[in-house]
């Protein structure tokens, strides 16, 4: 370790040393700016043809990182990274007379620009042939030597500006979230929804079954909570008039961490007037379909194609998704008839190996069921249909059947991607269910739905027959890109600190 320690303390002093050479023979290390004009993917297609050894006519001036450097005495290649790939630069003491000195003081790691005409060398690399260098930035410090440490996920995650530089993989994920929005956005403002931005402290944190994270505001001198849903300030949105309304936001739930739970992820919450669950099925068919479609070249799949890799396993997104009803699942997987009105359905659990705890109402017992039981075997995309009253405190009353609320999730590859209602619209209906939660924070404790008196005077003044969802982004990035986990997506995790 400290011989370790010697030999960084020696590179960095080196590059301390480089940057002031440039300094004293007047050049700017930290340039103001450079017109970059050409792009490496767009250099690449255009000279497809060009043959080994020949000259295209066309200038270029080019900028991005070195991540490669090979020196010949009066030959240099340097292989350039911009946002679109990689392109050589061809260096001759011959072309660039005196400023071929500058090529000494290029480090990896570097940022400069080049300008030249493009050739194809002997070898068949298409390169820029440079008649002028510009150091744009130099950097302090080195690129780790030949990518070591960032096979280590727990670094690429804390260090993930080195990852997207060594590594393409995270620069795909990067831009295949960039993609998902943008096609959300599109189709939503396509069908007439307006996008909206709640507010993210609240002082009461509802929407969801979740535990919040707590600060306090100095200047109210009140407690506060970061949001853990999107969904009460979008449907006070909706009582006002805004019938068709969405956001695509971050929310914060003091939970643990794995596969496809962060604390700190992305929703698309979208709720739509005169709608209801059969809606947001149509609606999610449709985003789901798009996005693969918009990810899909991305992640080098033709961009028509509805078929995803996931652990290996071929996932078909192509709509209509598959339905079943909850009680119909578990009663497959339990091999007993489900019902809610069954006085053994805590026995039903313990054969099955499912622990649950006895204050549970039956209700919450089949949905634990449903988790351990159904949800991860559930490839196909499937609309879980039809949950129990207990455990949807925002979903409407089925139409057939009162035991059970208009409430479906999306499962595809065992993950929850949506889940959406037939909005409860009934605020004598919501203040009730919301004090049946308070009633079950012995089993619910800090999850419980609190009890929010101002989104129930909001529901007292109407809010119009509706739909709504919630999408995870991340969740869905993970279908579409089968990265490893949703840590692999959020660029920047929280992690404990270094000791």
């Amino acid at each position: 370790m400290t011989e370790e320690r010697g030999r960084e303390a020696e590179i960095l002093a080196a590059r301390r040393a480089s940057l002031e050479r440039l300094r004293a023979a007047g050049v700017e290390p930290f340039a103001l700016g450079f017109d970059q004009t050409d792009l490496a993917v767009d250099l690449h297609a255009a000279h497809a043809d060009l043959a080994a050894g020949e000259d295209a006519d066309h200038r270029a001036q080019v900028a991005g990182r070195v991540v490669l450097a090979r020196r010949h005495g009066k030959l240099t290649f340097l292989v350039l990274r911009d946002r679109t790939g990689d392109i050589q630069l061809f260096c001759e003491e011959a072309t660039l007379g005196d400023a071929y000195a500058l090529l000494e003081e290029i480090d990896l790691g570097d940022i400069v620009g080049a300008a030249g005409t493009i050739t194809r060398t002997k070898r068949g690399e298409l390169s820029v042939k440079v008649e002028s260098v510009t150091m744009l930035t130099k950097a302090l410090r080195p690129l780790p030597e030949k990518w070591h440490g960032l096979q280590d996920p727990d670094l690429q995650q804390r260090q993930r500006y080195l990852h997207l530089i060594a590594d393409e993989l995270p620069r795909k994920y990067v831009l295949a979230r960039a993609a998902v929005l943008k096609t959300m956005r599109g189709i939503l403002d396509d069908r007439g929804f307006v996008e909206f931005e709640g507010p993210t402290l609240q002082s009461v944190a509802g929407g969801a079954n979740a535990r919040p994270f707590t600060t306090h505001h100095l200047a109210l001198d009140v407690p506060m909570k970061l949001r853990i849903s999107l969904e009460l300030y979008l449907k006070r949105m909706a009582v006002g008039g805004i019938e068709r309304i969405y956001e695509l936001g971050r929310i914060f739930r003091n939970e643990g961490i794995d596969r496809d739970h962060n604390p700190e992820f992305t929703m698309l919450e979208a709720y739509q007037a005169y709608g209801d669950y059969e809606t947001m099925m149509e609606l999610s068919e449709s985003l789901v379909a798009a996005c693969a479609r918009a990810v899909n070249p991305i992640m080098g799949r033709p961009r028509e194609t509805l078929t995803v890799d996931v652990a290996g396993q071929q996932i078909d997104l192509t709509p209509p998704f598959e339905r079943l009803t909850m009680l119909d699942a578990v009663s497959k997987a339990t091999g007993e008839q489900i019902t809610l009105d069954r006085s053994d359905l805590h026995a039903i659990a313990a054969r099955n190996d499912v622990p649950v705890e006895e204050a549970m109402g039956s209700g919450m017992v089949v949905r634990e069921l449903f988790d351990k039981l159904v949800e991860p075997t559930l490839v196909r995309p499937t609309f879980v249909c039809d949950f129990p009253r207990d455990v949807s405190p925002l979903a409407r009353v089925h139409r057939s059947d009162p035991g059970l609320t208009e409430h479906f999730d999306l499962v595809a590859a065992g993950i929850e991607l949506v889940t959406a209602f037939s909005e409860l619209t009934d605020p004598d209906d919501q203040r009730a269910r919301f004090e049946l939660q308070q009633q079950m924070r012995e089993v619910l404790g800090d999850e419980a739905h609190p009890l929010d008196e101002d989104f129930l005077r909001a529901l007292e003044h109407g809010m119009p027959p509706m739909g709504g969802l919630g999408m995870g982004i991340d969740r869905l990035l993970l279908l579409l890109t089968d990265a490893q986990s949703l840590r692999d997506l959020i660029m920047f995790p929280q992690h404990r600190p270094v000791v």
